[in-house]
């Protein structure tokens, strides 16, 4: 197996990513139309608890894992570097055996929580059946992931990447074969149906880890697997390796847990606090489903861009803090922050404006689907720049903070959702708008909060960043403005999925051109970019087009 630099590392891992969630986009066109609304909602409940339960048994160790690893070897310590990998394995064993006993015996009180006595849809028997199917997954899941961080530690990303594909692949091919001939061919229940699609989560975790095993068992000499303990590694006790283990992973465990605790409050309360306002419990389930699941996987399109964008400023940022190079440190975190505005607000606002579209050519149309959908997407800015935030704030080791953020955000989230939908319901807004509408407060006020943290501690200023935030919201109005000025000659009209994805074409083209033109002539992204960084690009793609003509 081939180390890789850090460059190639990220690259790698960027590309990895990329695939997964493009995938993990497209499954969902035929396989909600396999399952249905009240498919969908079941689905949405199983994963909702299983990544909540996933994140508290795997999340952190992975990476401890990754860190403690290269740190002994790099001190050549191996025969430490493989005690580790055995106790990490042993530990992450212990979290998962505990946490599938828990989802097992309490999938039913699970279940209960989320939909309480609401009749008319999926019922609590349901719910507890695809929670203990998935369940199996925590069986496997954290061995994965364990033995993926074994890998990384040693600089070997490829092996990760190509695990993370297979995984999505098969658990793709298991969820729409599997649910497509349980309905279709043996006429099963819609209850089985995504029992057998849930259970693709643990059958991709077995094939990607037989392929990690593997690459790990075949490659033992290359990993220095066998070599004998030397004197100095003799004072490293299995206690000091455990404890250094849990040390690096539990502030990771914790701002994880918040994050999954943060979506998992809409799962617990969205469906009853719906029907207790006089919302049909098929109606309640479907607006779950969106929020949980549908929606989320649309908006992936604002958040994988973003992330994308800035995961190679973060190792620039935690190097410059490293050294007290704040002047830098700045610069990084504003060009951070501006480039994550200059693509996330006209992406989020443009697919908000072809809602209707782009939700149809994924799901079919649906009136409801497509209002809630809107403001969603637009959930996308403020939640953006708060994972950017949170990630900025653990790179310069401001762990405590970052826990308290997030901490009250979810805080915030409990104490405030219900309430919000009944007051939202009782001032004639739609209740179901509420918790979307919540979310962007919250996300508002914790990334003010971060960014303040930031402030304080190395004197920062943003004004670079508002300075683009307002000439991107400038650009973006225009564009939205010239969209509704051509809307008046060629009507945005959903008839089909056929003509979604024409009218989709049509005004995403004509949006990122006058967006791109605005931003240009406004030098919005001269300031970005760099002065000139455009003209550059333009020539060298007429001198690459030239030497191939």
């Amino acid at each position: 197996m081939k180390k890789n630099s850090f460059l190639a590392g990220a690259a790698i891992s960027t590309i990895g990513i990329i695939i997964c969630k493009f995938i993990g986009l497209v499954y969902v066109i035929p396989f909600y139309a396999i399952i249905g609304v009240q498919g969908g909602a079941l689905y949405s409940y199983a994963y909702s608890i299983y990544n909540m339960f996933l994140n508290l048994a795997t999340s952190g160790i992975p990476v401890a894992m990754s860190k403690v690893v290269s740190e002994y070897n790099s001190l050549k310590y191996y025969n430490t570097k493989e005690r580790t990998f055995k106790i990490g394995l042993k530990i992450i064993g212990i979290l998962g055996a505990v946490v599938f006993l828990t989802l097992i015996i309490f999938a039913p009180q699970i279940a209960y929580l989320i939909i309480g006595d609401v009749e008319g849809g999926n019922s609590i028997e349901d719910v507890t059946l695809v929670i203990r199917i998935i369940a199996t997954a925590i069986l496997v899941v954290p061995f994965l992931s364990v033995s993926k961080g074994y890998l990384q530690g040693h600089k070997i990303m490829q092996v990760s990447s190509f695990a993370n594909i297979l995984e999505q692949i098969v658990r793709v091919i298991v969820i729409l074969g599997g649910s497509f001939f349980a309905l279709k061919v043996f006429h099963a229940s819609v209850t089985t149906a995504v029992g057998i699609a849930v259970f693709g989560a643990t059958v991709g975790a077995i094939a990607a880890y037989f392929y990690v095993a593997n690459k790990i068992k075949k490659n033992k000499k290359d990993l220095n697997r066998t070599a004998t303990i030397t004197r100095d590694e003799t004072k490293i006790t299995t206690k000091d390796v455990a404890k250094k283990i849990i040390f690096y992973a539990l502030p990771f465990v914790v701002i994880s847990v918040l994050q999954s605790a943060f979506t998992m409050v809409d799962v617990f309360t969205v469906v009853k606090s719906l029907v207790s306002l006089g919302y049909t419990t098929a109606i309640s389930e479907n607006v779950l489903s969106v929020l949980a699941t549908w929606g989320s996987k649309l908006n992936m399109i604002v958040m994988s861009i973003s992330t994308g964008i800035v995961m190679s400023l973060i190792p620039t940022i935690a190097a410059a803090y490293a050294i007290k190079n704040y002047k830098e440190v700045h610069a990084k975190i504003n060009q951070a922050l501006q480039t994550l505005l200059l693509v996330t607000v006209p992406l989020a606002v443009g697919i908000s404006f072809m809602a209707s579209d782009v939700w149809t050519v994924f799901y079919g149309y649906n009136e409801l689907n497509i209002s809630i959908f809107r403001l969603l997407i637009l959930s996308q800015i403020p939640l953006s720049i708060s994972s950017v935030m949170v990630n900025t704030n653990q790179t310069m080791n401001n762990t405590k903070e970052t826990i308290v953020a997030l901490g009250g955000s979810v805080l915030a989230k409990i104490c405030l959702n219900v309430p919000m939908m009944h007051l939202f319901n009782m001032i004639g807004i739609e209740a179901y708008y509420a918790s979307i509408a919540l979310n962007m407060i919250i996300d508002t006020l914790c990334s003010l909060f971060l960014l303040r943290v930031i402030k304080k501690k190395t004197n920062i200023s943003y004004l670079k960043s508002v300075r683009t935030l307002i000439k991107v919201t400038l650009c973006t109005a225009i564009m939205v403005v010239s969209l509704m000025i051509v809307n008046l000659f060629i009507p945005n009209i959903t008839s089909s999925r056929f003509i979604a994805i024409l009218q989709l074409i049509l005004y995403g083209v004509l949006g990122i051109i006058i967006y791109f033109i605005v931003a240009y002539k406004s030098k919005t992204l001269d300031e970005i970019l760099g002065k000139g960084a455009i003209e550059k690009t333009f020539i060298k793609i007429k001198n690459k087009f030239l030497k191939r003509s």
